[in-house]
């Protein structure tokens, strides 16, 4: 089953287009990379897909749901920043740790989690 897919996602800033009709699948364990020049969507459309920022119109599905309207703190996506978001007074471990405790993920779940991305 796709894990991500967006189906028709357009997003405008007053008469700037930036996508338009923008459709993709990601499947679960899949990397992927989106390359353009500056200022043409890239960064909107990860916001897109993160719930950090709505479509005009289209859809976002996750494992089949349309979740477009699903805050980002609801969604099991996450977005790594071109300027690293971390906490300087938190451990590799507590800066992968926190989003999963915002989440109340379970003891285990987390420790078992923060030593598969480590």
């Amino acid at each position: 089953m796709t894990k991500l897919e967006l189906v028709d996602v357009e997003k405008s800033y007053g008469n700037k287009r930036v996508l338009n009709k923008v459709s993709l699948k990601v499947e679960k364990g899949e990397f992927f990379v989106v390359l353009g020049p500056s200022g043409e969507g890239k960064t909107t459309l990860l916001r897109i897909m993160a719930g950090i920022e709505r479509p005009d119109s289209g859809q976002v599905l996750i494992d089949g749901r349309d979740e477009t309207e699903l805050p980002p703190n609801k969604r099991n996506i996450a977005m790594v920043f071109q300027s690293y978001a971390l906490y300087p007074n938190k451990t590799v471990a507590g800066n992968i740790a926190f989003p999963l405790r915002m989440r109340h993920t379970p003891h285990g779940d987390m420790v078992r989690k923060v030593v598969e991305a480590a």
